[in-house]
């Protein structure tokens, strides 16, 4: 274990503040912490010491007020070292979808994959043509979801996109959620056709580059378009970067890089997880815990990037990407978060 930096000098009781209503109700208003929101040491010394019992936690990072409190590393984790952030990808999906919006490239949330994808959808029937851009990014499709079971025939499939668009409609457009890596890759594919780029250079042109990020290339599918929802690296304070520009609802440094209403507008639940009773707004999930509104980024094996508005708080940690499915894991990543940095 390597702790990298430490702020001295923070010494401050549990004072939490309530959640902002707004976020409970979810309308998604990044309002930061008011001035009685504190942390408290003593919480976030247990923090890290149940984190160093973790054999699969590879980073953790704690963000309060714009600056680093404790960033600590496990195992082969490193300040520099890129992880698989897994499905914490859809959430950089859903902030270029955003940007690729208010760029005038789409029309908005409700354009159809019919309109945005023409090439592919000719020959579908009108419910699905009519599948759109917000439908994808809640996870309300109404396809046959290709992820868990049916992952591994997806990706070992020859057009990506189109077996995700030959399953058949289990729900409506707009109905329950359908967790599903293919509609997020769908959207890659829109992003790829509206902007004339790959969703590789839209991103670092447009989101990563200017954060400071090197985004690495990451797995395509067989046509060439960039994974939408999986497989992309980036290291843990690149991650933080991301908590941070949405902490500020889409300010970085004092550069606007994503719309304030799309952060806004993401942080908004549509749908509620059948597994595990929590929301999902456009590429983010959303729970309460400790008084407090927390929205997070979420990767399989444990990536998570979180931000806690109501307490000015981004918290990272990375764990083994590698490992087998244990959601006893991921319990104690929320414990922590719940029990001792939002508790104290």
């Amino acid at each position: 274990m390597r702790a990298i930096f430490v702020s001295a000098g923070i010494i401050m009781l549990a004072a939490c503040s309530g959640a902002d209503p707004r976020h409970d109700a979810g309308a998604g208003k990044g309002a930061r912490s008011s001035a009685n929101a504190q942390l408290d040491t003593a919480g976030l010394a247990r923090a890290y010491d149940r984190a160093a019992q973790l054999p699969r936690l590879r980073s953790f990072i704690v963000q309060w007020r714009d600056s680093v409190i404790r960033e600590e590393y496990y195992g082969p984790g490193a300040a520099d070292r890129r992880t698989n952030i897994k499905s914490a990808s859809k959430s950089i999906i859903s902030a270029l979808t955003g940007i690729a919006i208010a760029q005038g490239k789409i029309r908005g949330t409700d354009q159809t994959i019919g309109e945005l994808l023409p090439a592919e959808t000719r020959g579908l029937d009108s419910l699905k043509r009519s599948i759109t851009v917000g439908n994808l990014l809640a996870m309300q499709a109404g396809l046959e979801p290709t992820s868990f079971g049916n992952y591994g025939a997806w990706v070992q499939s020859r057009n990506w996109i189109l077996n995700a668009l030959g399953r058949p409609m289990v729900d409506e457009p707009g109905g329950r959620m359908l967790y599903s890596t293919g509609s997020t890759h769908l959207l890659s594919a829109i992003i790829t056709r509206a902007t004339g780029m790959s969703t590789h250079r839209f991103a670092q042109e447009n989101l990563a580059g200017p954060m400071g990020i090197e985004l690495s290339q990451w797995l395509r599918d067989p046509q060439g378009i960039y994974f939408g929802g999986n497989d992309m690296y980036m290291t843990p304070r690149d991650m933080l970067k991301v908590g941070t520009l949405y902490l500020n609802r889409g300010e970085f440094e004092g550069r606007s890089i994503v719309p304030s209403a799309w952060v806004d507008s993401s942080f908004v639940p549509r749908t509620v997880s059948p597994f595990n009773g929590n929301r999902y707004g456009y590429g983010w999930w959303m729970r309460s815990a400790g008084g407090q509104a927390i929205h997070y980024a979420w990767g399989y094996g444990g990536q998570f990037i979180f931000v806690v508005p109501g307490m000015d708080l981004v918290v990272v940690m990375t764990s083994d990407a590698d490992a087998t499915r244990d959601g006893g894991h991921n319990r104690e990543l929320h414990r922590i978060l719940e029990k001792e940095i939002l508790s104290g």
